[in-house]
């Protein structure tokens, strides 16, 4: 085997796990029984609305600092006095009805950032507006808690920060079989063959032929679990709705995957954003209801928790293009059937009293959150993870 070869075959492990995920969580740690609880995070890359998805269809202020844009008050799903639904996530307004539905308003963190990276840098990290850390919070988790790379799998095609750690990272992969079929590659496994050769350690190569051997491992372990499921559930016909459905094969298998990601991308919304935001909600909404569906037919939902959330919300007042620009706060949207508080966990912020960017004043810090998913849902050490401690909250 020639090094070039070599060197191919060590992108393709890269590409399969994305930096080392061979070594297991700390040598004197036992992996936590979790039971078989799981979380599902759910991105809305770009800034999502969050005042043209939870609708204050009630408030003048609203109406006022968007003319053209603010949403007709007889086209919101009205579920409050005050508050009300797109009309686009009518499945979403149905599991509000059904108890199996949190909406926290105002959902933000201290001097917030307004770029798009940055942020989503600080919501996969749970780092500080001025901190900078190269581990994300799912990856911390896997640290401690982890055992093997697939305890974390991105439906994805790349592996975000959120689930890289320092000793153990997730896995990515939209297509099982697709990610099986090239850890079995020839020359992939003729790398393999070539483990114990004395050239390695001349070159630093073994760290990568045991990254190598962890992807192929996983790749065949996550693929045979995925082929014991069958679904009779149908699924919109989206790339985001894939996602999900792959995420419900994997959880129905019995897969010993604690935390899965996906993201549905488009919604910076800085022009013409009615109908691009309510296009986006509907295909979120209809994803969302196919996936909790597919799991209630296998009894799995119970002990699913799904999160949604945005890197920022977006600006009170409208912009001359008839959309909206970066803003900070927003909303987050917890699914479930052990929810503790149901319908909307807090009021929404003042639209009158904004702060100085014309932004929502935040009153629930994201990592709150996080931390009241960690201690009570996947019953770990939150502290540890997010490295200081944050207020509960009494959604579970």
């Amino acid at each position: 085997m020639n090094r070039r070869h070599f060197l191919k075959q060590s992108t393709l492990a890269s590409s399969l796990v994305f930096v080392p995920s061979f070594v297991k969580a700390f040598e004197n740690i036992s992996p936590v029984n979790l039971g078989y609880k799981r979380l599902v995070m759910i991105q809305l890359s770009g800034g999502n609305d969050g005042l043209n998805t939870i609708i204050p269809f009630n408030n003048d202020a609203y109406y006022n600092s968007r003319p053209n844009i603010a949403i007709s008050k007889n086209d919101v799903l009205k579920a409050t006095h005050d508050l009300g639904f797109h009309a686009n996530l009518l499945p979403l307004k149905k599991l509000y009805d059904d108890g199996q539905l949190t909406v926290i308003n105002n959902v933000g963190y201290p001097n917030p950032n307004r770029s798009h990276f940055r942020a989503t840098d600080i919501w996969q990290t749970a780092s500080d507006s001025n901190q900078y850390l190269q581990e994300g919070w799912i990856g911390r988790f896997l640290d401690l808690y982890g055992n093997e790379p697939y305890n974390a799998i991105e439906t994805d095609d790349s592996l975000s920060l959120a689930l890289k750690g320092k000793r153990i990272n997730g896995i990515a992969t939209k297509n099982p079989e697709i990610l099986f079929r090239t850890s079995q590659d020839p020359y992939f496994k003729n790398v393999l063959k070539h483990y114990q050769d004395e050239h390695l350690s001349e070159h630093n190569l073994g760290y990568l032929y045991k990254t190598m051997i962890a992807a192929e491992s996983s790749a065949k372990h996550i693929f045979e679990k995925h082929n014991t499921v069958n679904s009779n559930q149908e699924y919109p016909s989206n790339e985001f709705s894939n996602q999900l459905k792959t995420t419900a094969k994997l959880i129905n298998s019995g897969l010993e995957t604690r935390v899965f990601y996906s993201s549905l991308g488009g919604f910076d919304t800085h022009a013409g954003q009615l109908n691009r935001q309510g296009r986006l909600l509907k295909i979120y909404a209809e994803g969302v209801s196919a996936f909790v569906n597919d799991l209630k037919s296998q009894g799995t939902f119970n002990d699913t928790l799904i999160v949604t959330f945005s890197e920022f919300g977006r600006r009170v007042k409208q912009n001359a293009a008839n959309g909206t620009d970066h803003g900070s706060a927003s909303n987050v949207f917890i699914i479930g059937n052990q929810l503790k508080k149901q319908g909307f966990y807090n009021d929404l912020a003042s639209l009158s009293d904004l702060d100085d960017n014309g932004d929502l004043k935040y009153t629930v810090d994201f990592r709150s959150i996080y931390a009241t998913i960690l201690s009570q849902w996947l019953a770990v050490d939150d502290e540890q993870i997010l490295n200081k401690s944050f207020t509960k909250l009494n959604f579970i």
